[in-house]
């Protein structure tokens, strides 16, 4: 059951997915649909899981559930990946690598492999002030707080001395 990110509970679960480069108007409408079609259609056991979704900053797909009605299964999240996979073979663009670091520069939203990350953190070329993009965060209230911050604030901090 579809409904708006904005309403599920601050203690629904998250999927955070980032692309490895920016999302065109086009390509958001088409994925917005699909997004559309598959949280509308998506269960756990034959229960209907209440969904939503955001995309952030032309680059990010938010997957948001609320557990306390009905819990994603093994099933249900199998599903959920095939469908991001889906879109990953059908828009060429990598979803579901996590060795990969977003953070702003400036307005811009900057994409790297990790080791490229950590050469440049060591390089100085971004500080314990760039903001990043914590996509492990696993609800609602987290994602809030959480998503955005500091490399300070973040498992980045780690490559920033």
């Amino acid at each position: 059951m579809l409904v708006d990110f904005n309403i599920l509970p601050e203690e629904s679960r998250v999927w955070i997915y980032q692309a490895n480069r920016s999302f065109t108007e086009r390509e958001i409408e088409e994925i917005q649909s699909k997004l559309n079609t598959f949280i509308e259609n998506w269960t756990a056991h034959g229960s209907d899981l209440q969904a939503g979704y955001l995309i952030k900053y032309k680059r990010f797909i938010i997957i948001g559930l609320n557990q306390s009605l009905n819990a994603a299964t093994g099933c249900s999240i199998d599903a959920s990946v095939h469908f991001i996979q889906q879109l990953e073979k059908a828009y060429n663009i990598d979803l579901m690598d996590k060795m990969n670091v977003s953070y702003k520069q400036g307005e811009y939203i900057a994409y790297k492999p990790l080791i490229d990350f950590k050469k440049m953190a060591k390089d100085k070329a971004i500080s314990k002030n760039t903001i990043v993009f914590n996509n492990l965060v696993t609800n609602i209230s987290e994602f809030k707080e959480n998503w955005e911050v500091p490399a300070s604030e973040s498992w980045h901090s780690r490559f920033i001395k």
